[in-house]
């Protein structure tokens, strides 16, 4: 009785002293935003020190907003649903795409047109996109990439636009794919494992967000791939050139992560920070003089803008985009 009743003092002292550090102000807000994306604690000492998480991100992106006013940046922040997550977290959950440092590139397949390609490109325009998703806790980025690659070449080769399921991936493209589920995973791993089985539709294979025992089958696949390419390293012209002539393509990207998961505009940020992440490449064009790249993510609509992020483009192969991208052949 005598130790519960020191811990209780003692988690109400903590509570006191968190609660002094926590600015009163922001209480609406906080509440705004945890009943905008359902967040509900365990237990009140949790709940303080996400409050503590968010209020740190909140001033960050205050501030970022405001030397982005005076031209100091060429994008704006805004809070989201990750908020209240640590960057490792964050980290964890959300970049667990994985380019083996020892993998051998299949030789590209395309050839650019000669009569050249349009100076901007937007495939959610023609149907080839469905709609933005959100991977959840898993780390499965990689599915949802390849995912959105093949609903692109499906469309493109069909005429049908069907959501395509990257749980499918997560369950059942691991052992000699060597994918690790909702722990990461190659794209091009992926691609194997669908020029081999093909993929079922979302429909048939929900999404979970979690690892599950693999429940794939034949007789729902809807997709297929006959081989895959990867566009030619660091080459923005030919990546370029692959997105306007073969539609959506996957990519993987090198975040600066706490601009990036709160980025609201071009996102223009050189790489390095060795957090890779699995994305889609959807399109391309200019705005205001700034070549971008056009981007689908996997953390819902409520980031970027409405699920997508612009890419600064022709900026020294900005994020790495041109780095690890993939595509379906027909």
């Amino acid at each position: 009785i005598y130790t519960q009743t020191v811990l209780s003092w003692l988690l109400v002292l903590f509570c006191t002293v968190a609660l002094a550090k926590l600015d009163s102000s922001l209480d609406r807000h906080w509440d705004l935003w945890k009943t905008k994306y359902q967040r509900k604690y365990q237990n009140e000492v949790e709940e303080l020190n996400r409050r503590a998480v968010w209020e740190k991100k909140l001033l960050y992106i205050n501030r970022h907003n405001l030397e982005a006013s005076m031209g100091l940046h060429s994008y704006t922040m805004e809070m989201n649903h990750i908020g209240d997550l640590t960057k490792e977290e964050a980290q964890q959950r959300y970049t667990t795409l994985r380019i083996p440092k020892d993998f051998k590139r299949k030789p590209s397949a395309f050839k650019a047109p000669s009569a050249g390609v349009p100076s901007s490109v937007d495939w959610r325009k023609d149907g080839y996109v469905t709609s933005v998703k959100n991977q959840g806790s898993c780390g499965s980025c990689w599915a949802f990439s390849v995912a959105g690659a093949m609903e692109g070449h499906l469309y493109r080769t069909t005429g049908k636009l069907v959501d395509l399921s990257p749980q499918n991936m997560v369950d059942c493209a691991g052992g000699k794919y060597q994918n690790m589920g909702c722990n990461g995973g190659y794209m091009h791993k992926a691609f194997e494992y669908v020029i081999d089985h093909g993929l079922e539709p979302e429909a048939k294979y929900p999404y979970e967000g979690r690892d599950d025992n693999c429940r794939y089958n034949a007789e729902y696949r809807v997709a297929n791939c006959s081989s895959y390419s990867f566009v030619e390293e660091r080459n923005e012209k030919a990546l370029m050139e692959a997105v306007a002539t073969i539609g959506p393509i996957a990519v993987g990207i090198d975040v600066i992560f706490c601009s990036f998961v709160l980025c609201a505009s071009v996102f223009t940020f050189l790489h390095g920070s060795s957090c890779y992440h699995g994305v889609l490449l959807v399109g391309y064009g200019t705005d205001n003089g700034v070549d971008y790249w056009l981007v689908k993510n996997s953390w819902g609509p409520e980031w970027g803008e409405n699920g997508f992020i612009r890419i600064a483009r022709n900026r020294g192969d900005m994020c790495g985009i041109a780095t690890y991208a993939t595509y379906c052949n027909i």
